[in-house]
């Protein structure tokens, strides 16, 4: 048992000072119990609580740590742009080096904009949308995160054909009102949906791989269908690519599933593990954007130099070649570790992979939505996320949060990760 006395203690004065004790509220370790960890400091694979624990990480800040932690290009790059300052609220050559270097690897994206997270940059994306189509509802999937946004924190309705309902305080019916929901996998339920919706819809807005509820990828043709049925009836389709962007591949999901969107969202990795986000595409939407068009977007630290530098090198580094065959190899390792441990164990588990996400539901159904990943028995899970933590392996303390394979992650590491879950599974 892993000794976590500073952790408790910091934990008891967070919570005094900050709503929660935390200022995400996954970071609580609500879904699991117990009390979260503090960390001090990480380095590749690794990362060290203020107990001086040690793990194996395969959260990476939720997903943009490609490279692994205090990745030394990263860092250097950091070090050298901040002696020259922080943030100028000014163009600087830097944001258009990245913009070049994204518009390049994901060819439906022929601008770009730069802001501070992925929230703003869905926000800004559906904003963008409605200004271009001149429409004002939109089609979101059910269990699909695009952060804190009012009209998106919406549960579904009583039916395929009703507008879904606020699912947070202080998010007015009204703002929910625009917002129809429909499960992730089934295009029928899209279909009906813009039959009962005609010429009202300004965009369709998905994650093309699931990642917040678990890892879930589309069904074969979904997509596809997605991108005939929005084009046919004028509708805005936007990607939310902030947790699969230049993850699962160097051009995305539209590069591994070869279905360009109209608008792209990006974060996380873009910034190499920096505050950031971005949204882009077809250029006769991104003119609609000030100061050449009417939808207004601002912001004073979008596109500061410490985040482009991060993400530059992030980027250069995951061009070169092998990198996703190295991801892929050592992602398909370690899942398969999981799946054969689960089987040995009679552990009743579904497993999903997609590159380098991976994710272990503690259910015996497959998992293609956000219904049937409510299926996962989440006490078990509690069980399994507590146990790796004491055999030193740290995954997202969530049922419903995917796992992510770095770079920096080595075939000792996946090993030692394995025989940990071996462990684990033994005990369940």
């Amino acid at each position: 048992m892993a000794k976590k006395l500073r952790s408790l203690q910091t934990w008891e004065r967070a919570q005094r000072l900050i709503p929660g004790g935390v200022n995400s509220p996954v970071r609580a370790f609500k879904s699991v119990g117990g009390t979260p960890i503090f960390i001090k400091h990480a380095q590749g694979s690794k990362i060290y609580d203020i107990d001086d624990n040690q793990y194996i990480d395969y959260v990476g800040s939720w997903g943009p740590l490609l490279l692994g932690h205090a990745n030394s290009m990263v860092l250097s790059a950091i070090s050298e742009v901040m002696q020259n300052g922080t943030s100028f609220g000014a163009p600087t050559e830097l944001e258009v080096e990245l913009a070049d270097i994204v518009t390049s690897a994901v060819k439906s994206v022929d601008q770009i904009r730069m802001v501070n997270s992925g929230t703003e940059a869905t926000m800004t994306a559906i904003r963008l949308a409605r200004g271009y189509t001149k429409r004002n509802k939109v089609i979101k999937i059910e269990g699909c995160y695009h952060g804190h946004v009012d009209y998106l924190l919406v549960k579904a309705g009583s039916g395929l054909t009703t507008f879904g309902l606020p699912d947070s305080g202080g998010v007015p019916k009204e703002f929910a009102q625009h917002t129809l929901t429909v499960p992730f996998n089934d295009i029928n339920a899209v279909h009906q949906v813009i039959e009962a919706h005609p010429d009202q819809i300004a965009c369709l807005i998905l994650e093309p791989v699931a990642g917040n509820m678990g890892v879930i990828p589309p069904k074969d043709g979904y997509l596809n269908e997605l991108r005939r049925v929005t084009t046919e009836h004028g509708i805005v389709l936007i990607f939310d690519e902030v947790m699969t962007g230049f993850r699962v591949a160097y051009g995305g999901a539209q590069e591994i599933y070869g279905v360009d969107a109209d608008l792209t969202c990006f974060g996380k990795i873009i910034g190499g593990g920096l505050p950031v986000g971005a949204y882009g595409g077809r250029k006769e939407i991104m003119q609609c954007v000030s100061p050449i068009g009417d939808v207004y977007q601002a912001g004073t630290l979008s596109g500061n130099p410490l985040a482009m530098a991060a993400g530059i090198a992030t980027l250069k580094e995951l061009s070169q070649p092998s990198t996703y065959a190295k991801l892929e190899e050592t992602s398909n390792t370690l899942s398969d570790g999981i799946k054969h441990s689960a089987k040995k164990h009679n552990i009743s588990s579904f497993h999903n992979r997609v590159g380098s996400m991976i994710i272990c539901f503690f259910t015996d159904q497959e998992v293609i939505d956000y219904e049937t990943a409510k299926t996962s028995d989440t006490e078990k899970f509690s069980k399994y996320f507590w146990g790796l933590l004491d055999q030193g392996i740290y995954i997202a303390p969530s049922q419903f949060e995917a796992g992510f394979v770095s770079l920096a992650h080595t075939e000792e590491d996946v090993e030692n990760t394995i025989r940990a879950i071996d462990h684990v599974f033994s005990n369940l």
